[in-house]
């Protein structure tokens, strides 16, 4: 005898795990255990920044409400960041194109549909840094690494770490002021919510 319960009961466990945060999600396939903390942090981040950024309006995206950091400013530090501290940790220096990056983070793009595109380059960046944490050899998290023009040292894991950890403080900024920004913008009659 067939059961039709069995689907249901599967869908329902389907729709509540989605609701999960990621880390209560379960390991992540080919994730070494020891970074399937980071990558359940920056697959969180990109959820909640992918969540929360849909149809934001381009013309609050460089909005410095009461002079905190823009949300446009976090979406490019968010992408920046990850690139750059996962590069120290494959051993290399910034190229000189991710050294304009930095210096150009928290200025307007002039691109058409400014929001999305910037959530998009977070989220391919996302992708590319779970790429990276699945090729990382476990036995390589303590080797050394130099971080910067002072060449700092730091290790592999601590990069990883901090990429993740630095991520969601920035995803923590940059939804509450996206967040002032809308309520101001529904108190002003400008927006619909």
């Amino acid at each position: 005898m067939i059961s039709y319960i069995a689907p249901i009961q599967a869908l329902h466990f389907m729709t509540q795990t989605k609701n999960l945060e990621v880390w209560l999600r379960g390991p992540l396939p080919e994730v070494p255990a020891l970074l399937q903390p980071v990558a359940h942090a920056l697959l969180q981040a990109r959820e909640e920044v992918e969540n929360f950024m849909q149809d934001f309006p381009d013309e609050l995206l460089w909005e410095r409400p009461a002079g905190v950091a823009s949300v446009g400013y976090h979406l490019q530090h968010l992408t920046g960041i990850l690139e750059r501290l996962f590069a120290y940790a494959r051993g290399e220096q910034l190229t000189e194109h991710q050294l304009a990056y930095l210096y150009a983070e928290g200025k307007p793009v002039g691109e058409d549909k400014q929001s999305e595109t910037l959530v998009q380059k977070f989220s391919e960046q996302v992708d590319k840094a779970m790429e990276q944490l699945r090729q990382t050899d476990e036995r390589t998290l303590t080797e050394s690494r130099q971080v910067g023009r002072a060449q700092v040292d730091s290790t592999v894991m601590g990069l990883l770490f901090h990429a993740a950890e630095h991520s969601m403080r920035h995803v923590g900024q940059l939804l509450v002021t996206a967040r002032v920004l809308r309520e101001r913008e529904m108190m002003n009659g400008n927006m619909v919510d």
